[in-house]
């Protein structure tokens, strides 16, 4: 049996010490230094920051020179025709949001590994971080209309995104340099305790990054923010036209509410163009000029063409990207000045064939002169449904050609008009093989009902919009169901030749599933093409033809 000790011997027996560290003994770790998650981390916040700080500064410059952006318009330049068709086709109106989003989600993948190359080594992140900012600086730089300090945004994005990867740097290894003195004097701790292995709190490292998050955000709002105030547009009363417009009838859209309304409002109008951002122009200083094959070079102020006499036409533009049933056409009226009247001011010479059309970025379009100047209302337009042009249509002015395709006619902001000759002179489209004349194609669309759709059945109207632009307008609507016989649709107020005009079939719609269609007959009785084509080169063709289910 064991000897049992008295109870004082117990109490007085020595307690167990742990023994002291030796030199082969683990040194004692009070923190772990951020892994390369965190790293990553880092770079995305600091790029993040780098960004909205360049944002900031390209709102008091040239919002298009901000970093995201100019690589987003060099992505379009640069895309092939297919792909561009590909992406309006498949994305529509978000298609420039989705570029976006796949230019940042590209480059924060990139800051990443930056983030994570600083981990080793800060050097080599900053490094790829300075490269990184250096695509939008070359992007900047070479688009049209660029000027040396378009690349200052990019600059600043570089500057502001190494120096916050510097301090989320410092902030996960500080104390690392004492530490480092402490280990090699044998300072620090106790006798005999190793000194603490180097890195930050995990708070110290989240309240880090949490600061640099919020002076990015706060940097991203202020810059969109001086943005729209610097976009507020000057308003004009502009006084009554020479020639005005006939008075606009009623449309059909207050009986059927989801056709399309006969005039659409400034703020639902289509937009399809090749920027990323709205331009910031300036009314005050804005000009226009008229040169190149011409007697009298002519420049106009805004004030210059208000006090001309004013023309005031009800159109219908349609984009050439749009699609059968597609959603680019929309119908407004508009007021400015007969483009003949600015070129008779300066008097066209015998050679020209072209009318060269330059935006204030150096976009340049390309008109037929003899179709722009054959009697049509061809104008440069200041109005859109009484109201100054929106920034996003074109403020302060833009052409409109009746029955021409957009990509070679409505120039937005634009600011010179060259008179020369397609040998000479080649503009943004035609270098990219559209072609040089694109009238706008008949074609009638369904707006209801919406096609792979269930509808109760019964009483149904089957409606939409057509147009057959110098074709003496829309004549008949034709819908056909199950492909039977070609039945003509009732049709909305007749406004004019180049304005699209509602319709309706009222149709008894049976169980099941059926093809609906719809096609155009214009004023010459030509029947709308059932040919399909794409929009390249020259605008989409084919009938609309759409299934819908109806129910009990």
């Amino acid at each position: 049996m064991g000897r049992i000790l008295p109870q004082t011997a117990i109490r007085e027996a020595p307690r167990l010490r742990t023994p002291p560290m030796t030199e082969s003994s683990p040194a004692r770790t009070d923190r772990r230094p951020p892994g390369r998650l965190a790293y990553a981390g880092f770079g995305l916040v600091a790029t993040l920051a780098g960004v909205a700080a360049g944002h900031l500064v390209a709102s008091f410059l040239e919002p298009g020179s901000s970093p995201v952006l100019a690589v987003g318009s060099a992505v379009i330049d640069a895309t092939p025709t297919p792909m561009k068709e590909w992406a309006i086709r498949t994305f529509g109106s978000a298609d420039k949001l989705i570029l976006v989003g796949s230019v940042m989600a590209g480059v924060l993948v990139l800051a990443a590994i930056a983030g994570v190359l600083t981990r080793r080594r800060f050097a080599v992140g900053a490094a790829m971080l300075v490269v990184l900012t250096a695509f939008p600086a070359v992007a900047a730089l070479t688009r049209a209309g660029s000027t040396p300090l378009d690349v200052l945004p990019s600059v600043v994005a570089a500057v502001v995104g190494v120096a916050a990867l510097r301090a989320l740097d410092l902030v996960a290894t500080r104390g690392s340099l004492r530490r480092r003195d402490d280990a090699a004097t044998g300072e620090g701790g106790e006798a005999g305790e190793a000194p603490a292995t180097r890195g930050a709190s995990r708070r110290g490292v989240l309240v880090g990054s949490g600061v640099m998050l919020a002076l990015a955000a706060v940097m991203g709002g202020a810059g969109r923010l001086v943005t729209q105030l610097r976009g507020k547009v000057t308003e004009v009363t502009f006084p009554t036209p020479a020639s005005p417009a006939p008075a606009f009838p009623e449309g059909i859209e207050g009986r059927f509410a989801q056709i399309s309304p006969l005039r659409v409002a400034n703020a639902d109008f289509y937009r399809v163009d090749t920027r990323l951002d709205v331009p910031l122009v300036d009314m005050e200083g804005w000009t226009l000029t008229i040169d190149g094959d011409v007697e009298n070079e002519m420049t106009f102020t805004f004030q210059d063409l208000l006090d001309m006499p004013l023309i005031e036409r009800d159109i219908t533009l349609t984009c050439v990207s749009n699609n059968v049933g597609g959603p680019y056409v929309g119908g407004a009226r508009w007021i400015g000045v007969r483009l003949t009247d600015l070129l008779d001011m300066a008097g066209v010479g015998s050679k020209a064939d072209q009318i060269l059309s330059t935006d204030f970025d150096g976009m340049t379009i390309s008109t037929p002169l003899d179709i722009a100047t054959d009697g049509r209302d061809a104008m440069i337009a200041l109005g859109m449904n009484g109201e100054v042009l929106p920034r996003e249509h074109g403020y302060p002015a833009r052409m409109i050609v009746p029955g021409l395709y957009g990509f070679i006619s409505a120039t937005k902001w634009i600011e010179r008009i060259t008179l020369t000759t397609y040998a000479e002179r080649t503009s943004y489209w035609t270098d990219r093989d559209w072609d040089t004349d694109a009238p706008i194609k008949p074609m009638a669309r369904i707006d209801t009902p919406p096609g792979l759709q269930e509808i109760p059945s019964g009483k149904t109207v089957i409606g939409g919009v057509a147009w057959a632009q110098f074709d003496g307008g829309v004549m008949k609507v034709q819908v056909q169901i199950d492909g039977e016989g070609w039945q003509d649709a009732e049709l909305g107020p007749d406004v004019n030749n180049v304005y699209w005009r509602q319709w309706y079939y009222e149709w008894d719609a049976a169980e099941g599933g059926h093809n609906i269609s719809a096609r155009v007959v214009d004023g010459n009785g030509e029947v709308q093409t059932d040919a399909r084509a794409e929009p390249f080169p020259n605008g989409a063709s084919g009938v609309q033809a759409l299934i819908v289910n109806v129910g009990a």
